[in-house]
């Protein structure tokens, strides 16, 4: 069984790693796009192109995890040195020299976001891939990772409530100077919480596991059909929650408007952060005693494109109140958590699955690609926000008063944030329902088959 101490560690890993990862994903096209004035287009093939790269990046990444062979495990070393390596690019990601203009500037967020994505990679396929390393399937490793996700959310959550505040508060009003100083702060936070991790967590020796080749790997993931229906379905419905997640900020910005409006969009965070995080410590595991993880699933999808029918039909409705805009938040928020921690567990599921079916037990590279569609559907989400603010001509020269703003402008944003989403989240349900197929009778199932087969004779 787990001590306190080793889950309090490993959460706290989670609250440092999607600190970093929320700033970069809801913020770094804010910041280059209309802080400094880059081109939304250019900056969403920037986000795009780094994706792809990673495509290659982190399926080797996670084979060099698994032919790690230290005394301290073949995880901690990587999680620490890539924990040191992005926290470092991650304050000169968001210190871009105020000399810097035009291509220079181009040129230079384009470098510091590509490593900024190696270097991410080099510590979140080796945090996630502990799970099966250090728990028992079956219930320690999903409250383990209920856990994990929660702690996640709390990351994410403390990102999305202060960081405009802290910009304009800590820049004086210069918001270039703001995500410097804030970016910087962070990186030490990040720090602090990965060396607790990495001092009180210790593998397991089933951790030790013959490692494959590069070739061996592709087919066994080739043949792992439910881990490849998992990652389908996370870039689905991660791709369909980013694409709000980077354009809200705009929308409280160009479209609720007013002089403070920031103040307005910290509030709308904090009530959708604190949803999130209660829908993932409370929510989910009230509904886990009643229904399964997979209907839990099908509940979650369907609140999400609730709220989001609801967050349009308000905003064509009544844009003066906030409190009316956070009835669609709790359901879209509340979604967005339960499926963040559904989602570890389904992947968690097909290592087995693949030992079971394959004879190997692939936790590295399966939980890569965890890392790799989350950034994956970062990246297109980015793209599609960059063309919508592009087309709707929505940047720093645009009128910063939605009294002013021209209306297909701030109704166009409306539209992409909202019916885009639920069309994916939908798409994303419908696949799954036709594909994924391992339910807890079979995973006992399996389970079974697996603790049979590693008996000694």
């Amino acid at each position: 069984m787990l001590s306190l101490k080793e889950k309090i560690s490993y959460g706290l890993g989670a609250v440092g790693k999607d600190m970093v990862y929320m700033l970069s994903a809801s913020y770094v096209l804010y910041y280059y796009q209309d802080t400094l004035g880059v081109n939304a287009i250019t900056m969403g093939v920037i986000l795009m192109a780094a994706r792809i790269f990673d495509a290659f990046n982190d399926p080797i990444m996670g084979v060099i995890v698994a032919k790690t062979r230290t005394r301290w495990g073949k995880f901690r070393p990587w999680l620490m040195i890539g924990t040191l390596l992005n926290a470092v690019v991650l304050y000169l990601m968001f210190s871009a020299p105020p000399a810097l203009n035009g291509g220079g500037l181009v040129a230079y967020a384009a470098i510091t976001y590509l490593l900024w994505g190696v270097t991410y990679t080099m510590m979140d396929i080796p945090y996630w891939s502990m799970i099966p390393a250090f728990t028992h399937s079956g219930r320690e490793r999903e409250n383990l990772s209920t856990l994990a996700r929660s702690c996640a959310g709390v990351g994410s959550a403390i990102i999305t409530v202060i960081t405009m505040k802290c910009v304009y508060a800590l820049g004086k009003g210069n918001e270039q100077q703001g995500f410097k100083w804030f970016a910087l702060i962070i990186a030490v936070l990040f720090i602090a919480s990965i060396l607790a991790t990495c001092l009180n967590i210790r593998e397991k020796s089933t951790a030790y596991i013959q490692s494959p080749s590069i070739g061996q790997m592709f087919r066994s993931l080739l043949q792992n059909d439910q881990a490849l229906t998992i990652v389908l379905t996370i870039v689905l419905t991660n791709c369909s929650i980013y694409i709000t997640s980077n354009l809200v900020i705009y929308f409280f910005k160009y479209d609720f408007g007013g002089a403070y409006w920031y103040n307005s969009y910290t509030l709308f965070n904090t009530f959708g952060g604190g949803m999130q995080i209660l829908s993932m410590m409370l929510f989910y595991p009230l509904l886990r005693k009643i229904f399964s993880a997979i209907r839990v699933f099908y509940i979650s999808i369907s609140m999400a494109v609730f709220g989001y029918i609801l967050l349009l039909s308000l905003s064509f409705i009544n844009m003066s109140s906030l409190a009316l805009l956070l009835i669609p938040a709790f359901f879209i928020f509340s979604a967005s958590g339960i499926l963040n921690v559904l989602t570890t567990i389904f992947l968690a599921n097909t290592v087995d699955y693949g030992e079971w079916k394959n004879h190997r037990r692939d936790e590295s590279v399966i939980f890569s690609l965890q890392t790799f569609v989350v950034k994956l559907a970062s990246g297109i989400a980015a793209m599609i926000a960059s063309l919508c603010l592009a087309v709707f001509q929505l940047s720093s020269d645009t009128t910063q008063a939605v009294q002013t703003a021209d209306h297909s402008s701030v109704v166009g944003l409306r539209m992409t944030m909202t019916v885009l989403p639920a069309i994916g989240l939908v798409i994303a349900v419908v696949f799954f329902a036709k594909k994924y197929r391992l339910t807890e009778r079979m995973m006992e199932q399996i389970s079974s088959v697996i603790s049979q087969e590693n008996q000694p004779d």
